[in-house]
C-alpha cells in the first residue's frame, strides 16, 4: 500500500561554508537584485517547502541579515569547518516531527529552480520512493528529497560527500528528475559568477 504524504516537505538549504574558493562570502553575490542565499530561499518557498531551515556558519551575522522578513528559520552550525555533512546533519536536527521528509539544497546553485524543487516534491507525493533525486547529465546532486525513514542515515554520515552516501545506498529505490546540464552550474570562483550573470542577461 502507497503511504501517505500529504504531510508538510521541509527545506534544508546549506550556506555555512567559507567561499574559499572565492576569496569572500559568496552567499552575498548579487543575481537579479538579490543575493545568492535570498535568491536560494525564496525559491524553495515559492516551492511550498516549510519549514524552509537556513544552516549558516562563516560570516553568519552578515548572512542572517540577508534573510530577514524572509519565510525561514535560520540556525548556527559552529562546526561548519568541519565539512558539509556536518551542516546537512545541523538542518536535519532543526526540522520539524511534523515533516514528513526533508529536501536538501545548495545556496550556490542560482539555476535551480523553484518549479524543479516542487516538481521532486510532487513526484515524492505520488510514489513510494524513499528518496527522489535530481540528474543533471548523467550526476547526480542536489536537490535531493529524503524521506523520513532516512533521517537516521544521514545523521549518521560521517566525511564529506552531502549525503552522497546514502544516495548511493538507496540509488536503486530512487525517483530520478532530469534537468539539464546547465542547471548544475554552481557558483565557487569569480569566473563562474561572471558566467551565471552573463546567462541571465546582467553580464
Amino acid at each position: 500500500m502507497q503511504p501517505e504524504r500529504n504531510g508538510s516537505v521541509a527545506g534544508i538549504v546549506l550556506a555555512a561554508g567559507t567561499s574559499s574558493r572565492m576569496g569572500f562570502n559568496k552567499m552575498l553575490l548579487r543575481l537579479d537584485g538579490e543575493s545568492l542565499l535570498q535568491r536560494t530561499v525564496k525559491r524553495a518557498s515559492a516551492a511550498g517547502l516549510a519549514p524552509v531551515v537556513v544552516v549558516l556558519g562563516h560570516e553568519a551575522d552578515r548572512a542572517r541579515g540577508e534573510l530577514a522578513n524572509l519565510p525561514c528559520q535560520p540556525i548556527l552550525n559552529a562546526d561548519y569547518a568541519r565539512g558539509i555533512n556536518v551542516s546537512l546533519q545541523t538542518g536535519l536536527a532543526a526540522v520539524p516531527s511534523a515533516a514528513i521528509a526533508a529536501m536538501v539544497i545548495l545556496a550556490d546553485m542560482p539555476f535551480v529552480t523553484a518549479p524543479m524543487i516542487a516538481a521532486l516534491v510532487e513526484r515524492y507525493r505520488q510514489g513510494a520512493a524513499p528518496l527522489v533525486i535530481s540528474d543533471y547529465g548523467g550526476i547526480n546532486a542536489p536537490p535531493m528529497l529524503y524521506d523520513r525513514s532516512l533521517f537516521a542515515e544521514l545523521r549518521a554520515m560521517e566525511g564529506e560527500g552531502c549525503g552522497k552516501q546514502v544516495v548511493k545506498r538507496h540509488r536503486n529505490e530512487a525517483q530520478v528528475l532530469s534537468w539539464p546540464a546547465a542547471a548544475l552550474a554552481d557558483i565557487d570562483v569569480p569566473d563562474d559568477y561572471q558566467r551565471a550573470k552573463a546567462e541571465l542577461g546582467e553580464g
